[in-house]
């Protein structure tokens, strides 16, 4: 077998090792890897494909892709590779049309199917009625239009929402370089970088973005920044050597789109396309998909409940209908009307705009809801994973701690700087804020000087640019001290040495001045004095130990240390003029002066530990997901709460008891700190034990991938996940979790169009503001759901009496339109902006299983208990006119044959009065209208006790103006329904009399102090009792 055929494909603890020679061959291997099957792809991609393009020798690697690291490949076989294996470009996924997403916004929800099948059922039942009579009266023509018109209004609307087409590949492509500088023949010759394929040799500088997955051949200090794709904050150096078996870790690969920040290399393509590393992130997360929203699996349910309530009572008042005698027409024109008057036409509008304004009311709250579903979503949250970096964290390097005069002591890292700063009196200090600010490549930007520090905006590494500001900020300007000190020579650091030395002139003295920062280990190794009050002393080993012990301690907070130490140069030896030379170099570099250290953090944002505490206090676990290191990701987690105060990880714990750790039962350890190479080869059974058993965890060095299965083991807990993340790297986690929040701020384009919704602050509190948000949108679209099926009763009881007992039809059609597209919308959509129930943030995260958004007992409260009162006002006023013009209940009885027949002329009353059609139908008109009129009276008292599901009205007050408002226009609507000139012929409504308004108001008052008094039980009854079994919504 020839080189340019090899392939070694074997299992290794689950994944796929993979030994290729050129793209085409990775290409085969990866279609047989990823089948058509979408679901198998995904599996293929979710697995860390270990490759050894970073372990072989460069010789091997140049035979196995046929290239010369001097001359490249020739345009021919270049021109070969790619017509074979395609543009070294990312493939798009396959996009659903815009008529197709047109038709799932009109058909694609059960709640739209069934004002749908209400319709079609309206426009049959008009048919029939037409077909079989004549002067056929056209109210369900009407009802079946305007349930049409509901449904495709918010149709239009929900398009016009939700018709945000997925862009994470768009986003990916921005990410990609349009050219590069490869090598041809062996001349440099510019080309799109579409065109690269596997074998190409390419210079890339500082500034230029990585044309594809390299391997360094050579490198003048190139910095990377690797923090899209590992979550590491600070520039990462290649070089040509490998220093790790994991790809992502390894120093002598640079990644496809990553930005090359520092130096210049030259490096061998060695992946492109949908196989480079972002290539596989950017798959994954745009094949990956969240499924259904909690609220739209409550919706689902809903719908199933209200139909199948339907179905039952049209079915039942079918066989009854039958069994007295009426028609087999008649009959089924009682089971289509009856399923239709339980159809609450306006439920779909109040809950897509409940949802609406909610997503405004948390767009001035920093939380930008790019899904209207995942208002909710984040309400329903039981666990929260989060990235560190920009997240928990302030995503800016700071001094944490600083070590002179042999002493620590702690810098402020409060993002507003209000914490001060300890005593600078020491002279060690001043010496100490020379070195760092003179031994320092960090430059401020120009026109600046009115920004507060920590505002301004660097030139530099994080690490210089932390230094700077901490110096800027605590002793003074830099620009003034560089401008006193002006730089002669200088060493920059890198990776061999781990030190930076600078020489400097200083105007008031004639020593030249040396100063040096790097590693600490380095620094004190060329150090035999360390300086104390201002004063050098030698550096004895109890000193170095004490210097050791501070840098120990430093780096076990997770933080980066630095060194500092100086040295003034003899002016004899170093005159003014003397030439210094960096290559050969002429000037002491051993036997400096120690002068401390420095100690940098991204520290955390000042609320993210109140914000975890709430997240606790509401029963959601936080778990710390990062691709940084397990000991700085350990102490972030320890400041901001994440793992609590005296929880010990396994290590802890065989440390107290000094055993090996693999004698600790996990299930002893609260919390636990699992680094990605442990994940590399979980069973998901692992996984999940770990995820169960732990209260508080840390995932450390993780891959995208990772990520992704670690949010998919939540799920699979029964978790509601939401996912924080900004970088490229967490855009498949953020696309699979319940709710993806990116950061807008720092967030990549990436991330953003993969999340449900977008903190416009970068700040994890914000999270704790849209949990609680998503609670009261539930608490609330409950609220607006029993206030609006209450009214359900009063509207289905008057047809059923009409089947059952034969009377004059109390309600019209019309007018149970005017109830639920009128009269209940602005009331019901109210609601919305009710205030939190005390306890909204002291529950556990509401179960799924048992907490629905509709339930039996809201079912039973509304139809069982509120809704027979309200039914039983407006039989009270229907009866009651009746009663005044002649006709007592006993004689309604039976009438409705007689009442209905267009020849009968001459209906006798109670009284003996005779009544034409005409004049019947006018009275009938009038029951309709004051039945209607009735069921507002008592919708004033259910909207007033649907405020709260526990609390009394006493306690809550009523604060929310919008509700009161949604009181008056209810009655207002209802009074120019009434009493608007013309209303008799267009919509069949009639005027009142102001007696029959009052008629209604007792059963309101009933309604209240029942409703007070359940609620007074509830709360008086311990957890568990009987008011909150049977009527706990």
């Amino acid at each position: 077998m020839t080189t340019a055929c090899l392939l070694i494909s074997r299992r290794k603890g689950g994944r796929q090792l993979l030994l290729a020679d050129d793209q085409s061959v990775l290409a085969k291997h990866a279609t047989a890897l990823f089948p058509a099957r979408r679901a198998k792809k995904l599996e293929g991609l979710k697995k860390e494909i270990e490759i050894d393009l970073h372990t072989v020798e460069l010789s091997e690697l140049c035979s196995r892709f046929k290239t010369d690291i001097d001359r490249g490949l020739t345009e021919e076989e270049a021109q070969m590779r790619l017509e074979r294996d395609g543009p070294n470009a990312l493939t798009p996924p396959k996009v659903t049309p815009n008529w197709v997403k047109f038709l799932q916004a009109q058909f694609g929800s059960g709640f739209s199917l069934l004002l749908w099948f209400g319709a079609v059922l309206c426009f049959f039942t008009y048919g029939i009625q037409v077909a079989f009579s004549e002067n056929t009266a056209r109210d369900n023509l009407y009802l079946g239009a305007v349930l049409a018109g509901v449904v495709i209004i918010t149709g239009f609307f929900s398009y016009f929402q939700e018709n945000k087409t997925s862009k994470i590949m768009d986003s990916f492509k921005k990410m990609v370089p349009p050219s590069a500088l490869v090598v041809r023949e062996g001349k440099s010759v510019s080309r799109p970088a579409a065109s690269l394929v596997v074998g190409d040799i390419v210079h890339v500088k500082f500034g230029d973005r990585i044309p594809g997955d390299l391997r360094i051949i050579e490198s003048s200090g190139l910095k990377v920044d690797n923090s899209s794709l590992t979550g590491e904050s600070e520039p990462q150096t290649r070089i040509p050597s490998c220093t790790h078996s994991n790809p992502l870790e390894t120093k002598n690969l640079a990644f496809y789109s990553t930005n090359a920040l520092e130096g210049t290399a030259k490096g061998m393509v060695v992946q492109v396309g949908d196989l480079t590393v972002v290539g596989r992130i950017a798959n994954l997360a745009s094949g990956v998909d969240s499924g259904p929203t909690p609220i739209s699996i409550e919706l689902a349910h809903f719908i199933h409940l209200i139909t199948g309530v339907a179905v039952f009572l049209g079915v039942t008042f079918f066989i009854i209908a039958i069994s007295l005698n009426y028609s087999p027409l008649e009959a089924v024109v009682f089971l289509i009307g009856i399923i239709v008057a339980n159809v609450p036409e306006g439920l779909l509008a109040t809950v897509t705009v409940c949802l609406t304004l909610t997503a405004k009311r948390m767009a001035a709250k920093q939380c930008l809801v790019r899904n209207l579903e995942a208002v909710e979503t984040l309400g329903s949250t039981s666990c929260i994973c989060s990235d560190k970096t920009g997240t928990l964290t302030q995503n800016r390097m700071t001094v944490a701690h600083v070590y002179y005069d042999m002493k620590l002591y702690d810098a402020d890292t409060t993002e507003d700087q209000s914490q001060g700063t300890p005593d600078k009196a020491s002279p060690t200090w001043w010496a100490l804020a020379h070195v760092a600010g003179l031994c320092n490549r960090a430059t401020f930007g120009p026109d600046q000087a009115s920004e507060p520090v920590l505002s301004r905006v660097c030139n530099g590494d994080a690490s210089e640019t932390a230094l700077i500001k901490c110096i800027e900020l605590s002793w003074g300007s830099v620009d003034k001290l560089r401008e006193h000190n002006p730089k002669i020579a200088e060493i920059p650091f890198n990776s061999a040495n781990k030190y930076q030395v600078s020489i400097h002139e200083q105007q008031t003295d004639p020593h030249y001045l040396l100063v040096m920062k790097g590693a600490p280990e380095r620094i004190l190794d060329r150090c035999n004095k360390v300086m104390e009050r201002g004063k050098e002393v030698p550096m004895t080993p109890e000193r170095r130990k004490a210097c050791d012990d501070a840098c120990t301690d430093l780096a076990g907070l997770g933080e980066r240390v630095l060194g500092f130490c100086h040295l003034f140069l003899d002016p004899e030896k170093y005159p003014k003029g003397f030439e210094f030379d960096t290559d050969e170099v002429n000037f002491p570099l051993e036997d400096l002066c120690f002068v401390g250290l420095m100690a940098m953090i991204d520290p955390p944002r000042d609320a993210v530990p109140d914000a975890v505490k709430k997240c606790r206090t509401a029963g959601i676990k936080v778990i710390m997901v990062t691709g940084d290191h397990p000991i700085t990701a350990a102490a972030i987690a320890r400041q901001v709460g994440i793992i609590s105060p005296g929880s010990e990880t396994a290590d802890d714990i065989a440390k107290r008891k000094n055993v090996p750790v693999e004698t600790i039962n996990p299930r002893h350890a609260k919390a636990a700190i699992v680094h990605g190479s442990e994940l590399r080869d979980m069973p998901s059974e692992k996984l999940d034990h770990i995820l169960k058993i732990h209260k508080e965890i840390v995932f450390a060095r993780t891959s995208p991938q990772q990520k992704l299965l670690i949010v998919e083991g939540c799920q699979r807990l029964g978790h509601v996940v939401a996912v924080t993340g900004d970088g490229v790297n967490d855009s498949p986690a953020l696309k699979r979790a319940d709710i993806g929040v990116a950061m807008g701020i720092a967030g990549s384009d990436v991330s953003k169009q993969a999340a449900d919704m977008i903190l416009m602050d970068d700040n994890f509190a914000s999270i704790v503001t849209g949990v609680e948000e998503g609670r009261i949108i539930f608490d609330n679209l409950k609220k607006s759901i029993a206030y609006t099926l209450t009214s359900n009763i009063p509207e289905i009881s008057p047809f059923l009496i009409f089947i059952i007992v034969s009377i004059p039809l109390p309600l019209g059609t019309v007018t149970i339109l005017f109830i639920d597209l009128g009269t209940d919308m602005v009331p019901a959509i109210s609601l919305a902006y009710e205030q939190a129930e005390s306890d909204i943030m002291q529950r556990k995260p509401r179960d799924a299983k048992k907490d629905r958004l509709v339930n039996q007992r809201l079912i039973s409260l509304a139809y069982g208990q509120i809704g027979m009162i309200q039914a039983a006002a407006g039989f009270f006023s229907y009866f009651v006119i009746m009663a005044e013009n002649g006709f007592m209940p006993s004689k309604l009885v039976g009438l409705r044959s007689d009442w209905d027949d267009r020849d009968n002329q001459a209906v006798e009353d109670s009284y003996g009065q005779q009544w034409t059609y005409s004049s019947r139908k006018s009275l009938e008109y009038t029951c309709h209208t004051a039945f209607f009129v009735s069921i507002v009276v008592v919708q004033w008292a259910d909207l007033i006790i649907s405020k709260t599901r526990r609390n009394s009205l006493f306690q809550q007050g009523m604060y929310n103006h919008r509700l009161t408002f949604g009181l008056f226009f209810e009655t207002a609507l209802a009074c120019f329904f009434s009493y608007t000139p013309g209303m008799k012929d267009a919509l069949r409504t009639y005027p009142l009399r102001g007696t029959w308004w009052v008629a209604a108001m007792p059963f309101s008052l009933i309604i209240f102090l029942y409703d007070e008094w359940r609620k007074y039980m509830l709360r008086r009854q311990p957890p568990g009792g009987f008011f909150e079994r049977e009527t706990y919504y």
